[in-house]
């Protein structure tokens, strides 16, 4: 009797540790498609200028971790290409602020791009999304934000 309490307790904790990790990664969108990675991340960009909106910083990030892992004696590369581009809207901004102060922390935007070593010519574009917390208006305002950032990857994979 014991014991299968114990292991229907295990189960249980199990699964609600599963269903935690599967919620996490619903946070995070990558959508992926053919070509290089120069190509790829041009056509982001311009999908982003598009909206009249200006790129804030390109964070390098297969850059540093290529750096930084040789100081740190890894042996394997993680990326082929990495970078982050972080960009703003200052009316969806404003409207997320409006709706809520604390909603400071889903700005700026932004669109990673990158490339795995052992897959030749896909290109992987993913982003965060904000979730829906808050008053109602908070969330149409962020929903506003997911749907901006969403629409450019659309336009930057067609």
């Amino acid at each position: 009797m014991k014991a299968s309490w114990i292991v229907a307790l295990a189960m249980t904790v199990g699964a609600a540790l599963c269903g935690t990790a599967q919620a996490a990664s619903a946070d995070v969108v990558v959508r992926n498609t053919k070509g290089e990675f120069a190509e790829v991340k041009e056509r982001v960009l311009l999908a982003i200028e598009n909206r009249g909106l200006v790129l804030n910083y390109t964070a390098r990030i297969g850059a540093m971790l290529e750096r930084t892992g040789k100081d740190m004696g890894a042996a394997s590369r993680i990326y082929g290409d990495a970078e982050m581009l972080e960009f703003c809207s200052a009316r969806v901004s404003r409207g997320m602020m409006e709706a809520d102060p604390r909603n400071i922390v889903f700005c700026p935007y932004s669109i990673a791009i990158y490339t795995l070593p052992k897959e030749k010519n896909t290109v992987y574009i993913a982003y965060r999304r904000p979730g829906e917390t808050g008053s109602e208006q908070s969330v149409k305002s962020l929903r506003a934000a997911e749907k901006l950032v969403a629409d450019i990857v659309s336009e930057a994979l067609k």
